[in-house]
């Protein structure tokens, strides 16, 4: 089998721009397996269906062991490399992210993504200089550890909206060109699909760019043409799986009828793809 540093080069050699990674964002082992048996080539976790699961609100609320313990399990069932979404690194210094990084590589996964939103701040984006240092932490452990982990930077700039929207472009390449010197392997822009701005990005960005999509965005393969080397889906799966369990729920009480699980998989279906 491959080694963990085998499998960090190789979730490196798949972010090419033009030919994105695709990744379906899971949440627990039996979507993981699902996720890879559709042909995955890795598999991505989604920090808000891991907390949502375990019972815990999005947003740096979740313990770290306990979402450690979720990637580990992710890691152990599939074959192929798994990278983790850590939100800001579950630490308030950059120390702290660290050691989160180390638990990741101990799991078993060889890639993060860290977020520089900054709740409960006076901003709603972390300094740069500050964030530079959480992601120079990170590559940092991760070199001590002997393991070239992809460390993915989110900029939140158009997700939350920071600053003035005809100076947000300039940010966020301001921001990238900061964390890739600290260490980033590639950028993460959450909050931004247009045509127009993706490609700009794409320019700007000295590494591999990852775009967030759902429902009404533009299809891979346009993100492809604009050279995106990365499209993820982030909590959306979790979403539709939670709507489910609503709508199928509000049907059995109000009506007393069961079509909305019509299509749920097989007991003997599940059961066999988590016995291997």
């Amino acid at each position: 089998m491959m080694n963990l540093a085998g499998k960090a080069e190789l979730f490196q050699s798949l972010h090419r721009g033009g030919e994105p990674l695709v990744l379906a964002n899971a949440w627990d082992v039996a979507g993981a397996l699902l996720v890879r048996e559709a042909g995955a080539r890795a598999v991505a976790t989604t920090s808000a269906g891991v907390a949502w699961s375990l019972g815990a609100p999005d947003g740096d609320r979740l313990n770290r062991d306990r979402a450690l313990d979720l990637v580990a399990r992710v890691a152990a069932a599939v074959d192929v490399p798994v990278t983790a979404d850590i939100e800001s690194g579950f630490a308030s210094k950059p120390e702290g992210v660290a050691e989160t990084v180390r638990g990741v590589i101990e799991a078993g996964a060889v890639g993060v993504n860290i977020e520089d939103t900054f709740r409960g701040g006076v901003s709603p984006l972390r300094p740069v200089e500050e964030q530079c240092e959480r992601i120079a932490a990170a590559r940092q452990a991760a070199d001590a550890a002997g393991i070239p982990l992809y460390v993915n930077a989110r900029v939140d700039v158009y997700l939350r909206a920071a600053g003035e929207r005809e100076d947000r472009l300039g940010a966020a390449l301001e921001r990238a060109a900061a964390y890739l010197e600290a260490g980033a392997s590639g950028v993460f822009v959450p909050g931004v699909v247009d045509p127009v701005t993706v490609s700009a990005l794409v320019k700007g960005v000295a590494a591999p760019l990852n775009i967030l999509v759902g429902p009404g965005d533009p299809a891979v393969a346009e993100l492809a043409g604009l050279g995106v080397a990365r499209v993820s889906v982030g909590s959306a799966i979790a979403s539709a799986a939670y709507a489910v369990v609503r709508r199928a729920t509000r049907e059995l009480l109000d009506s007393g009828t069961y079509t909305a699980l019509e299509e749920g998989l097989g007991h003997g279906e599940l059961n066999a793809l988590l016995e291997g």
